[in-house]
């Protein structure tokens, strides 16, 4: 099974300076294809030591300059924040320097430090992501960027480099609304799961997106991509101070960043699941909603986190795992013995899973030859 590794970059409150943190995670990316992940993943935020990450192609072009084999993902690039003709250039560039490995994410964002830093109206955001996608995939296939929306407008532009490869069945999308959901079916697009729900609701979700699917598309839908953060320790005392700690910070840190306890995402259009959320967090407590969050990620044993992967492999039927092992105020070395835990007594058993395909999908790109 197609197993990446996902690096977040997390300075939570800027304990370290920026540079000590991206030597540590940049230290991480150069050891991911020697130590056997299948592929890289950063996510995109700015303005907060919550996650530096702004320019995620930029940093995936020097991933591909160090590495020959793994394949390089944004988890995800938020369309809203840019303009849809850079992106497209973005990764076709990207795609030509790494010989075809690029992986594209998309998300149409939350956070409303970044649609205000950006001056952008969070009210927008679904159209224009809907609008976005549309044009950028159908470009990133064409090589012309060419649409006419409501909010966007394109003339037909050339797109150069040209195309390196087909994006289909390598692009996917982070949805966590159902109304995301059906869009991303509607849409053709893979799914990424970011574990924010119960597990036994993203089976239902996923049932519902594949039937949508299968139905507009008459095909069936990429196996979705599962994304979790990872404690795992020999010592299950450890492990479990590592879920207190370090996943329940991490837990904690989105709540904030995402403003999840705000109710005021009622009076924003697009956002109604969210103002619900809020809601049900204020009946509940906002501890017991970050004890949530943490106890959806895998911690334990080697065996356990292997089991646990597997498990929720199975029930989700998920063509690949992503995996955080860095996040949460984690000090470098637990980081870099959890990463190396997982390499040696977990990596080479999800290996072993044959789930079909590479992310759950046969691509129509090669990869280019490891040598």
């Amino acid at each position: 099974m197609h197993t990446g590794l996902t690096l977040n970059f997390q300075n939570l409150g800027d304990k370290i300076s920026d540079a000590d943190m991206f030597r540590h995670e940049l230290a991480l990316a150069v050891r991911a294809e020697d130590a056997g992940f299948d592929s890289v993943w950063t996510p995109e935020h700015h303005f907060s030591g919550y996650m530096v990450t702004p320019n995620v192609p930029q940093f995936l072009s020097w991933v591909a300059g160090q590495t020959r084999r793994v394949r390089l993902g944004t988890m995800v690039t938020v369309l809203p924040w840019h303009d849809p003709v850079r992106v497209v250039e973005n990764f076709t560039l990207l795609d030509h320097l790494s010989g075809g490995r690029a992986v594209l994410g998309l998300g149409r964002g939350l956070g409303r430090i970044e649609f205000d830093g950006f001056r952008l109206d969070m009210s927008e955001s679904r159209q224009r992501f809907t609008e976005y996608t549309e044009a950028i995939l159908a470009a990133l296939e064409t090589g012309v960027l060419e649409y006419d929306g409501e909010l966007y407008q394109q003339p037909a532009t050339s797109i150069r480099p040209e195309p390196f490869a087909t994006y289909r069945n390598r692009t996917f999308a982070s949805a966590i609304s159902p109304s995301s959901i059906d869009l991303m079916a509607r849409l053709g697009v893979g799914l990424m799961v970011v574990a924010q729900k119960p597990w036994e609701t993203v089976e239902t979700e996923l049932a519902a997106y594949r039937d949508r699917f299968r139905a507009l598309n008459s095909t069936e839908a990429p196996k979705p991509i599962l994304c979790v953060y990872v404690g795992v320790s020999n010592d299950p005392a450890q492990a479990e101070q590592m879920r207190a700690r370090y996943i329940q910070n991490y837990a904690r840190s989105t709540v904030d960043h995402y403003e999840f306890a705000n109710v005021g995402f009622a009076e924003i259009e697009g956002y109604e699941y969210y103002a619900a959320l809020a809601n049900n967090i204020a009946k509940h407590g906002l501890e017991k909603f970050c004890g949530f969050l943490a106890d959806l990620q895998i911690w334990g044993t080697p065996e356990q986190v292997t089991d646990k992967l597997l498990h929720h492999v199975a029930r989700t039927d998920a063509g690949a795992v992503l995996a955080c092992f860095s996040y949460g105020g984690m000090p470098h070395d637990e980081a870099n013995a959890n990463f190396d835990l997982f390499v040696r007594e977990v990596l080479p058993a999800l290996h072993a899973h044959d789930v079909g395909g590479d992310l759950g999908v046969t691509h129509t790109a090669p990869l280019p030859a490891n040598t």
